[in-house]
């Protein structure tokens, strides 16, 4: 091949993140994704310092600057009292200890500047409507074939198509995810419309007897994102535009503290999903083709890491495909270095469910007790300093 034209099959944040950070490093790169139009999809995101320092990275800080919410820290309330934890500082705190920012995002805007940023900097954009249905690793890069029957053949393939990823199940076999008993709700509130107090620029964990809720402002702070998961069985849609009712919301949340029912009861349109999960997988280099994202380890949201995965993959895939000679070298390099962070995540966000729907939180005796030392300022440094500190762009290759 004249030059080496990665593909990247799939377009949300782990595909676009991925397909900047290769044209940084010179790459082509062919990005196909299988909706007829991108949109605004999902709600609230999360990025961390490991994650916002990939984006200023490779030149987006401007672009997001007036989308994201720069919160001022992080708190934890109880469900039914409403007592209050500080659970970290952010704003300069943040950058001080960090060198970055801890960003409060809507997905859509983060995902627009990417899109954008991607089809003014590639000499193809994006290609919609082409869902890459199989591929093989061969001699020369990877072979791929799309839904409409067309054949392609790039130098690598990176599979970015996310948790119900058809590559995935190509080169992994079948690896069915299992429910994990929680229910997600989630929507967003016009800030104008709640009361005062409730429209600082903080985020806010509510813990409580097999449930939590979690808001944070988002679009520049003319949204809150809020999100509540329960713990209940018999129910496994994963689709996240499942349209639910808000007496269906509040038969589950109505009997917490008034602020909460209050964000519930101002939803726009509440939407529920169930979350699955799926235990840690090697395997996501073979050959020419490589997992990355949601597709390579998928994590329950309950450390705010699925998207700063997905960025970090970005980084150390880049730095992986510059310094490697084939794209086979490069991908094994890949897993290897992200294999072990990636699969930390997935567990610590597991425990992390079981942490906030303890039983002794429907314990007034023992629930003050329990969050002041679940939430010590001790425990929450070894819980998040791991996270914050990894630089993708400077861990060793």
């Amino acid at each position: 091949m004249t030059e080496k034209r990665i593909a990247i099959a799939g377009a949300g944040i782990a595909g676009l993140s991925t397909a900047l950070a290769l044209l940084q490093q010179g790459f082509k790169v062919d990005v196909f994704e299988q909706a007829s139009q991108l949109g605004e999809v999902g709600a609230g995101l999360q990025i961390s310092p490991n994650g916002t320092r990939v984006l200023r990275s490779i030149g987006l800080d401007e672009a997001l600057l007036g989308l994201v919410c720069q919160a001022k820290g992080k708190e934890i309330r109880m469900w039914n009292t409403g007592q209050r934890w500080k659970l970290f500082d952010l704003g300069d705190d943040c950058l001080s200890r960090f060198g970055a920012p801890y960003w409060m995002v809507h997905r859509g805007d983060l995902h627009k500047v990417l899109l954008e940023a991607f089809n003014a900097r590639s000499d193809v954009p994006v290609r919609l409507n082409a869902r890459v249905v199989h591929a093989q690793s061969t001699a020369g890069g990877a072979s791929f074939e799309l839904q409409d029957g067309s054949r392609h053949h790039a130098f690598g393939l990176i599979a970015a198509d996310g948790v119900h990823s058809i590559l995935r199940e190509n080169l992994l076999g079948e690896d069915k995810a299992q429910f994990t008993g929680l229910l997600a709700w989630r929507g967003l509130v016009p800030i104008h419309t709640i009361s005062s107090h409730l429209q600082a620029q903080v985020g806010t964990n509510w813990v409580g007897p097999g449930a939590h809720v979690i808001t944070y402002p988002v679009r520049g702070g003319q949204l809150m994102n809020v999100v509540g998961i329960i713990e209940k069985d018999g129910w496994r849609g994963e689709s996240w535009t499942e349209q639910g009712t808000h007496a269906e919301l509040l038969q589950d949340f109505g009997h917490w503290h008034a602020d909460v029912c209050e964000l519930m009861r101002k939803i726009e349109q509440p939407f529920k999903w169930a979350l699955l999960g799926r235990s840690p997988q090697k395997g996501w280099a073979q050959g020419s083709i490589c997992l990355v994202g949601d597709s390579a380890h998928p994590t329950l949201p309950f450390l705010a890491q699925g998207a700063n995965m997905a960025i970090e993959d970005a980084a150390v895939m880049a730095r992986c495909m510059a310094v490697q000679e084939t794209s086979e070298k490069a991908f094994a390099q890949f897993e290897s270095l992200r294999w072990q962070r990636t699969a930390d995540i997935v567990n610590r966000s597991s425990d992390n469910a079981k942490r906030f729907h303890n039983p002794q939180l429907s314990d007034p005796a023992k629930a003050v007790d329990y969050v002041s030392s679940e939430w010590d300022p001790e425990k929450v440094r070894r819980r998040y300093d791991w996270l914050f500190e990894y630089d993708a762009l400077k861990t060793p290759l």
